[in-house]
């Protein structure tokens, strides 16, 4: 059978490629999708809610984190001008699309890298990570996610997470207040949730 899942490290399905034309936080945005990547068709009613709720300061560090064809971090770039944005999927074909649409956007301050979770960033932290999480690939690989975020944030930096409240994202808010002490439930809407967990500063 071949491997059309999203989280798929080499999607073999073929699909007539398209072009969305959406308005986002207020800006404008043309993005190129194919098959084999999530949600491919729209911009999906979770991940619209997430960009509608997160707050990105404009030299801030930003990780894009199962980033899809791009449109989250595409946003994080122009609310960040002076910062940097970084975007990752384990999906090299949402890779190569991401790659795209930061071009045909003309975003400068961002780059699009492939690799399992926090592999192709290894070392690095960040401002703020973002994650709508890959929920078919199972509870274990998503909660790993969550508690490896908390080793890439800085001091007082943001973990936000969306998902569907029928597909248990309430059981992935429990994770994250287990794994950063505590979150904040910021935006729900159309059957999904968004949640915000932030780092605090160690002691001196």
């Amino acid at each position: 059978m071949p491997s059309n899942h999203y989280f798929t490290e080499r999607p073999t399905s073929r699909g007539k490629r398209q072009t969305l034309t959406v308005t986002l936080r207020g800006r404008k945005l043309r993005l190129i999708t194919e098959s084999g990547v999530f949600s491919r068709a729209r911009v999906d009613p979770g991940t619209r809610l997430l960009i509608n709720h997160m707050e990105v300061g404009e030299e801030e560090r930003f990780l894009d984190l199962g980033c899809g064809y791009g449109v989250v971090g595409i946003i994080a770039a122009l609310l960040a001008p002076k910062g940097k944005v970084t975007l990752v999927d384990i999906n090299e074909r949402a890779v190569a699309l991401a790659r795209e649409n930061l071009a045909l956007n003309n975003i400068q301050n961002a780059e699009a890298l492939q690799g399992d979770g926090f592999a192709p960033v290894a070392g690095r932290t960040f401002d703020v990570i973002a994650l709508n999480p890959p929920i078919r690939s199972g509870l274990r690989v998503v909660h790993h996610l969550i508690e490896e975020s908390s080793n890439h944030l800085s001091p007082q930096g943001c973990f936000y997470l969306v998902g569907r409240t029928r597909q248990g994202v309430i059981r992935l808010a429990q994770k994250m207040s287990q794994t950063f002490e505590h979150v904040q439930e910021i935006a729900k809407g159309g059957g999904y949730r968004v949640y915000r967990s932030r780092r605090e500063a160690s002691p001196p």
